[in-house]
């Protein structure tokens, strides 16, 4: 089944159901917000949106940390596994929600805050990395050029 909906990125679009994911705890600073829906970029790109569905403006830019990184290990508490209705974090798709300032090559994932999301029951829920080596502000180019450093 596919719901019209308002878009920060795209204007009014068509999305399909499975796009869907309920946040039952919102996201920290938007915890009245409970219903998202996950948008591909346009463009092929490693980029998606989190967009928000009653709130039109809200819309998130997120990556998932593989996707820039050479390697990314998902440490959060069981009970932030089990939120989500999952029972290992073996089975959730990891974002990062992207901060892109007005020089897009500091942009940023937090990595100390993952998007865990539960792709069959498509709950979703912002998680603490109980990991030490994971910032707030993690820089997505210097990480994409340590990985081509090591690939070339």
């Amino acid at each position: 089944m596919a719901l019209r909906l308002k878009t920060k990125p795209f204007g009014e679009i068509e999305v399909d159901e499975r796009q869907m994911v309920d946040f039952p705890e919102g996201i920290p600073g938007f915890d009245h917000i409970k219903k998202y829906a996950v948008l591909d970029s346009r463009e092929k790109s490693p980029f998606k949106w989190l967009q928000a569905v009653d709130e039109p403006d809200l819309a998130f830019v997120i990556i998932r940390p593989a996707d820039f990184m050479g390697e990314y290990e998902l440490v959060v508490s069981q009970g932030d596994v089990e939120a989500v209705g999952a029972v290992d974090a073996g089975e959730l798709l990891v974002f990062a929600i992207v901060t892109i300032p007005s020089d897009y090559r500091d942009m940023t994932a937090n990595l100390q805050g993952p998007v865990i999301i539960n792709p069959r029951k498509r709950v979703g829920k912002q998680a603490i990395s109980l990991s030490e080596k994971y910032r707030v502000k993690h820089r997505i180019l210097d990480e994409l050029e340590k990985a081509s450093d090591v690939k070339g």
